[in-house]
């Protein structure tokens, strides 16, 4: 519990926000600086308010008379909420790129495995077996690591340390392609958008952030009354993402309007995590319950358009759950518990608990160790408070191979999207690492 302290201790929710700086003086538009022009853009993956940057596009011509209905619709403009920032200097966007992303600097062996193997139930896993990469470059406790689904050579990690890394993985140069700052406090959770052009986080500052990953621009900011501690992207549509924070409220936003399109009350404990199911009709949330005499609402499965609980006594035992994990084929979803067993469930009403087999060998001693299933689901894997990664047989939970990864806790596991071989994960100490 030590470590935990450390790592908190100094994240700046505990600090006052600064005073805000006092406006410049009005400034010409700089059309260099405007990430979004509507004229010469190429499209995106996803759609982005624009109004209030065409509006300041047309500056008024010296001496040209300006009707009172123009001069209501400027005031109207300069009054709305926008939000901030989005637009960043050409120093910043400079600062944030410190190496390619592109595919061109990996070694030929490593391109040609990607292209080469097949996706899908088809690629049988296999067992990683060693450190392949390790990458350096947080100064604090990393919380999450996601690899890129389409720019598959591509790893972002979030953490403590206020910043999101973007990996080049392979390059034979510079492997930290990017590195962005635009959180305010510690980064809990990042994930890449399905077109793989972008990355949402979430963190400390009670905000998710969508950030170009290419042009190194923050794009959107969603606002929130609390700290953001988990997102997902809806698999069917990459238009909407639910997110869950420490008041316990769950939200389902919309990419396109900034705004919220459904919201899931309950009255939770902080939302340690959530996971939509593989048809994208129901997601399961878990939260802190350690503060009520009520265990039952640990686990709750959830109908997604109409917003009500299919079952809230998932999960009766008096444990919290910092990770939930649907099979991508099987119907059944596991979640890992801090009395340190994985625990296993139907994902069909009733959604029973199996109560004749669990995984469990591994550790986790409140930390948010978090677990995931290969791709073609015969393996999970598991981070551990011993700082070991654990590969269990997702059929028979028995252990088969245990990894001596860090000296702290590992936190974090994800699977290679192609390679059935490789698995990255994150330390409590900072590290990221890649195995194969």
């Amino acid at each position: 519990m030590d470590l935990l302290f450390k790592a908190y201790s100094n994240t700046s929710d505990d600090e006052p926000e600064p005073e805000p700086e006092p406006d410049p003086e009005p400034k010409p538009v700089n059309h260099h600086h405007l990430p979004f022009r509507p004229s010469k853009r190429p499209k995106s993956e996803y759609l982005f308010p624009t109004l209030d940057l065409q509006k300041r596009e047309e500056a008024p011509l010296p001496g040209r008379y300006i009707s009172k209905r123009e001069r209501a619709l400027a005031g109207a403009v300069s009054q709305a909420h926008e939000p901030k920032p989005i637009h960043r200097d050409h120093h910043v966007i400079n600062q944030s790129v410190l190496g390619s992303i592109s595919e061109l600097d990996l070694p030929h062996d490593v391109l040609s495995s990607m292209r080469h193997k097949p996706k899908g139930r088809t690629q049988l896993s296999r067992i990683p077996g060693k450190l392949s990469v390790a990458l350096h470059g947080h100064a604090k406790a990393v919380n999450a690591v996601h690899w890129s689904p389409t720019h598959v050579h591509l790893l972002a990690s979030a953490g403590m340390d206020q910043t999101i890394c973007i990996w080049n993985v392979w390059s034979r140069g510079q492997k930290k392609a990017r590195v962005f700052s635009f959180h305010n406090a510690a980064v809990k959770d990042v994930k890449w958008s399905q077109q793989g052009s972008f990355v949402l986080s979430c963190g400390y500052d009670c905000s998710s952030r969508l950030i170009d990953v290419e042009k190194g621009l923050e794009s959107l900011i969603f606002r929130d009354d609390q700290v953001v501690g988990v997102i997902k992207f809806h698999p069917d549509d990459s238009n909407l993402f639910l997110s869950g924070g420490s008041k316990g409220r769950l939200r389902l936003w919309d990419v396109r309007t900034g705004k919220v399109v459904h919201e899931y009350i309950r009255g939770l404990g902080p939302i340690l995590d959530v996971e939509f199911s593989t048809d994208g009709k129901q997601f399961v949330s878990s939260s802190d319950v350690s503060g009520s005499n009520i265990s039952e609402n640990s686990i709750i499965v959830w109908d997604i358009s109409r917003q009500v609980p299919l079952s809230n006594e998932v999960y009766a035992e008096a444990y919290t759950c910092p990770c939930v994990r649907y099979h991508p084929f099987d119907p059944y979803f596991v979640a890992q518990s801090n009395g340190n067993y994985i625990a296993i469930f139907s994902s069909k009403p009733p959604f029973k608990l199996d109560k004749y087999k669990r995984y469990e060998s591994h550790g986790v001693s409140g930390f948010p160790i978090k677990c995931n299933f290969s791709l073609d689901g015969e393996k999970l894997a598991s981070g551990s408070s011993d700082g070991s990664i654990y590969l269990y047989n997702s059929r028979s939970s028995v252990l088969v191979k245990k990894i001596k990864a860090y000296e702290e806790a590992c936190v974090d596991i994800a699977f290679h999207p192609i390679l059935s071989n490789v698995i990255a994960s994150c330390s409590w100490n900072g590290d990221v690492s890649v195995f194969e």
